[in-house]
């Protein structure tokens, strides 16, 4: 019976189990709902925790439902959002709700540990704002003096599984303080920040086998006793690697909501005006990266069933008549950073197509000077660029971007963290190394190559607007996120 891989995934609103064999194939898959975050208060985001294990132990025992009984299992390995944490007692029983990745309280805490130990996180190209989640362990810290152990999600889990504490990945650890680059807590950075270092857990490197699934666990997931579990990563590096993005100079571009691009690099290469940092591969190699505030979202006032119709007038259109940069909120973070940031639109549209068209162009735009800043830091970028996300639901998009990157686009076959997940624990039990697994079970997509068509004036019209009013290369602005 062919041996599996088990991807664990803690998304926002449900956590999901997939599981994979050694050549990529899904076998089955199952999904559960998380309770929804609560907002006590103004920019206050936390989740009750407890309902984490109960969670994973139903999708684990419905997907593991799915499959033949006695199916050997090889590993598992668990992704979650970077920078949720909870307080626990010695049981690993939470003490109060999770904080989520995106709850702002005690932000000035994080900024006064950076300022703290400025030049380790500047040789590492951390900026304040990436040093967030120290903010949310200061407030625990104040709030729950009874707590033994502070956790992330995946390595709460891990305890759970394995029935003892078990060590966190340096992935999840990257926003809580946890310096990549000399492999250690950054003592100054919490102490600044009031943050007690025997609360947090010894941290190793993805992939590495942290112990086996308990009796006990084995008893509330159906998962087989002693199976292995492995370190993963957080949400956002194990999509990237599902793309196939795992090797120096392969970059994915997912286009959501947002836009992100992230790749792999052999060096650490900081960028001084903080748009770009650095998670560590599995492999001690960087992945760098950024994520902009401008995405899909610039399309979010066109209601969805006339999207396919203005994709195809906006093909027929040909390039825009305007320039536009279509961002929706205040402030931008990546491929500059400019707190103050504005959308905008050089010239008056002729009409809704028009208008449509330069929203498409203005975020392939964002894309090429992604690239063209991730370049300029000496990072190599490899052709086919991979893409990932929503936006690859628009073949008009895909070419769109394709001519003003000038270079072709490898339609991602399957982005899920769950299956990068999987593809971390199959590297480490399946397969010998990451490089080995991702070719072994990434499955490649179809290319689109550009069109030809010339945007390359537009696109400088763009980068000079930027200029003008000051937002590029603008170093240590960025805001806690």
């Amino acid at each position: 019976m062919e041996p599996i891989a088990i991807g664990l995934d803690f998304a926002t609103s449900a956590v999901r189990a997939r599981c994979v064999t050694a050549t990529g194939e899904t076998l089955a898959t199952a999904s559960v709902p998380l309770p929804a975050p609560e907002h006590p208060e103004p920019g206050h985001r936390e989740q009750d925790a407890a309902a984490w294990w109960p969670s994973a132990c139903r999708a684990l025992g419905t997907a593991l439902g799915e499959l033949p009984a006695g199916t050997p299992v090889a590993g598992l390995a668990i992704t979650a959002t970077s920078g949720t944490v909870v307080a626990v007692d010695r049981a690993g029983t939470p003490v109060g709700p999770a904080l989520m990745y995106d709850d702002r309280r005690q932000t000035a805490a994080a900024r006064d540990g950076w300022a703290a130990d400025e030049a380790r996180w500047r040789a590492l190209g951390v900026q304040p704002s990436v040093l967030s989640t120290v903010g949310r362990l200061s407030w625990l810290t104040g709030h729950h003096p009874g707590a033994v152990r502070f956790c992330h999600t995946a390595d709460l889990i891990g305890w759970y599984l394995c029935g003892e504490p078990v060590a966190a990945d340096w992935s999840h650890t990257l926003k809580a303080g946890y310096d990549t680059l000399r492999g250690e807590w950054a003592e100054a950075t919490l102490a600044a920040a009031g943050v007690p270092l025997a609360l947090l857990p010894e941290v190793r490197a993805p992939t590495t086998a942290v112990g086996t699934v308990s009796a006990k666990a084995a008893a509330e997931t159906g998962l087989p006793a002693g199976t292995p579990v492995l370190l993963g990563m957080s949400d956002g590096c194990t999509a990237q690697l599902a793309t196939g993005a795992a090797a120096p100079g392969q970059f994915v571009s997912v286009l959501g909501t947002t836009l992100v691009v992230k790749g792999v690099s052999e060096r650490l290469l900081p960028d001084p005006t903080g748009a770009v940092y650095s998670h560590r591969h599995p492999d001690g190699q960087w992945l760098p990266g950024g994520a902009s505030n401008t995405g899909g979202e610039a399309l979010a006032a066109v209601p969805h069933d006339r999207l396919a119709g203005l994709d195809s007038a906006a093909a027929a259109h040909g390039p825009a008549t305007v320039v536009s940069y279509p961002l929706r909120r205040n402030g931008e973070r990546f491929p500059f950073v400019a707190p103050r940031a504005e959308g905008f639109t050089l010239g008056e549209p002729r009409d809704e197509v028009d208008s449509h068209r330069a929203a498409l162009e203005g975020v392939a735009f964002c894309e090429r000077l992604a690239l063209d800043h991730l370049r300029g830091l000496g990072l190599d970028v490899a052709a086919p660029l991979l893409t990932a996300g929503g936006g690859n639901r628009s073949e008009v998009w895909l070419r769109i971007r394709a001519d003003v990157l000038g270079m072709p686009l490898r339609v991602a076959g399957d982005a899920d963290s769950s299956f990068g997940a999987a593809l971390l624990a199959a590297s480490g039990t399946l397969h010998t190394g990451l490089a080995e697994a991702t070719g072994a079970m990434v499955r490649p997509g179809h290319v689109i190559e550009p069109s030809g068509t010339r945007l390359e004036d537009s696109y400088q019209r763009f980068r000079a607007e930027l200029a003008r009013r000051g937002w590029l290369g603008q170093p240590d602005g960025a805001r806690m996120s």
